[in-house]
């Protein structure tokens, strides 16, 4: 489920609270309940505005990362070839079109 943040006006807090994208939140109550925390001094029914946040996304930077985390990366070496810079034990370091032997092993990386 999604973040989200909600600003109460009258006491200036913000809180952040997870729940589905079709629930909407419209008092302080409906937070804090959500939230599981107490009401403190602030009025149940005191409206709250929704924050928009941008996302916050990590990706790894390098190509030890991406390998470290189950990622491949392909870099185009010439037409057709591409290069397997996080290439695992048993893996071609290039793949060629056409040649499904040097396909990277992705059965290997993805797990049910």
């Amino acid at each position: 489920m999604p973040n989200y943040d909600y600003f109460c006006r009258k006491n200036g807090k913000t809180i952040e609270v997870s729940h589905d994208v079709n629930t909407k939140l419209k008092t302080w109550g409906e937070v804090c309940f959500v939230a599981q925390i107490s009401l403190g001094d602030t009025d149940a029914l005191t409206p709250v505005d929704i924050k928009i946040s941008p996302p916050s996304i990590s990706i790894p930077t390098s190509n030890s990362q991406l390998k470290e985390v189950g990622f491949t990366k392909l870099v185009k070496r010439d037409d057709g070839v591409y290069e397997n810079v996080t290439a695992s034990d048993g893996e071609k370091k290039y793949m060629k079109a056409g040649d499904k032997s040097s396909l990277p092993h992705l059965n290997k990386k993805i797990s049910s």
